[in-house]
Formats: structure tokens, sequence, C-alpha cells
């Protein structure tokens, strides 16, 4: 996509989104703040208040709801992995990939520059957008409707969390190094699919040599499934 693109798409408005995610808001104008970026407010003299307050209430929320989840989704893991659970779901890399899922960014109110380059694709910008819409949420009505908008978005990558849990990428890294390989170099070799819902294939190289392949929604996820490919082709070679 172009930046004039960019500069010219539409954008979605808040009550356009509350029906499309069917969030039902009874103070659209919560809404339209969660979706509103500092950009906006600094060109746009009528906009109140933009989302970063609402971005620390959501963060706050989510904190409390991913850990939760996890307490009662995984009844036997010991604290420290569900410690590591919740950072995998509340960081930001995760959360752009959740706004990603909702078509979030079309709805993102930008200031010129940051609708120019392309900001309602960043990560930050999702990421972000997506706690204030959570804060939101929380405070036009209570915990038990943010859950039920979140919990099936974390039963969605449910699988994907408990193999970030096993760490491929650092038992591959260790597994190279005692076979005196080096470290792991890995590398995008094709995106594919729409801006919204973009798929990465990565390909991990070792000693020179590709060893695995792995895709995912994000570069980092495409990264750790090529790890799990290499380490499945090392554990083959003992066999």
């Amino acid at each position: 996509m172009t930046s004039n693109s960019n500069h010219q798409r539409d954008i979605e408005s808040a009550s356009s989104l509350d029906l499309r995610l069917g969030l039902s808001f009874s103070n659209l104008s919560l809404l339209t703040r969660a979706l509103t970026h500092r950009s906006y407010t600094n060109e746009n003299f009528d906009a109140v208040e933009d989302n970063e307050r609402l971005e620390f209430l959501g963060d706050a929320v989510l904190d409390f709801v991913t850990g939760e989840w996890a307490y009662h989704c995984f009844p036997e893991m010991p604290e420290g992995n569900l410690t590591k659970i919740r950072s995998f779901l509340v960081r930001n890399e995760r959360l752009a990939e959740f706004a990603r899922k909702l078509d979030l960014g079309n709805a993102i109110r930008l200031g010129r520059g940051e609708k120019t380059s392309g900001g309602h694709l960043r990560e930050s910008v999702l990421g972000s957008t997506f706690e204030a819409l959570i804060g939101a949420m929380y405070l036009d009505s209570d915990l038990n409707k943010v859950k039920k908008f979140v919990i099936p978005l974390f039963e969605s990558v449910k699988e994907s969390l408990l193999d970030e849990l096993e760490d491929a990428k650092s038992e591959l890294q260790e597994t190279s190094q005692a076979l005196k390989l080096g470290t792991p170099h890995y590398r995008v070799i094709n995106v594919s699919g729409p801006d919204h819902a973009r798929t990465y294939e990565v390909e991990v190289l070792i000693a020179g040599e590709a060893k695995g392949r792995g895709t995912g929604t994000s570069i980092s996820l495409a990264e750790r499934s090529a790890a799990r490919s290499a380490l499945v082709h090392f554990k083959n070679l003992k066999s």
C-alpha cells in the first residue's frame, strides 16, 4: 500500500465499528476517544482528548483479565509459567495481532503525518489502540463485558502460547552452539495476505544452511515456528 493510498483511505466511524464488532456501547464518545491517536488531537482542536488515559486503564484491566484466564485455563501450571503466559498475551505485539483480527486499524483517527506514513498498520499504534478500546469498554459497561470480548481472542492463540512457553528459539540456539554451528539467523522469505491479516514466512539459517521454515501472523511467531522446525530436523538426525 502506498503512502498516497494510506492518506486517502476511508476511516471507519465509531458507530460503524460498534455495530460491526457488536460492542453495543451506550456512550459512543468513549469509543471515539479510544480510537483517537494523539497526533489527531494535535491537529484537530475540536477533539477533546486522545486515547492515552484509556490505554493506561485498558492495560491494567487486561493484566487482570489475562491473569484470571490463565489461572483457570491452565490449572496445573506453576506460577512462573502463568506469569509468562500473561506476559505473552499482553505484550504489544500480541495486542496488535488482536487489533488486526478485528480490523481495528481502519477506525483509528490519526493526524495527517501519521496517516500518510501508515500509522494504522504500525504495531505500536494498533496495540495501544486495542488497550484503549478495552479501557473504554470497561468504563462503558463492566469487567464481564470485557471478558466476553477478549477471551475468544485468548482462546484463538492458546496453542501458540504453549509453543512460546517452550521457548524453541532458545533451545535451538543452545542446540546449535553445542554442535559448534554458531548462532541461528532468521530471515523473512515471504509476506502474504491483506494489510490487516499478514502472514510471514521465515527461514532459519545455521552455519549458512537453511534448517527450518515457519509461518505466523507476526515475524516473531514465524521465527518461533521456524525454530521448532529446525529442532525437529536436529532430533531426526539423532534418531
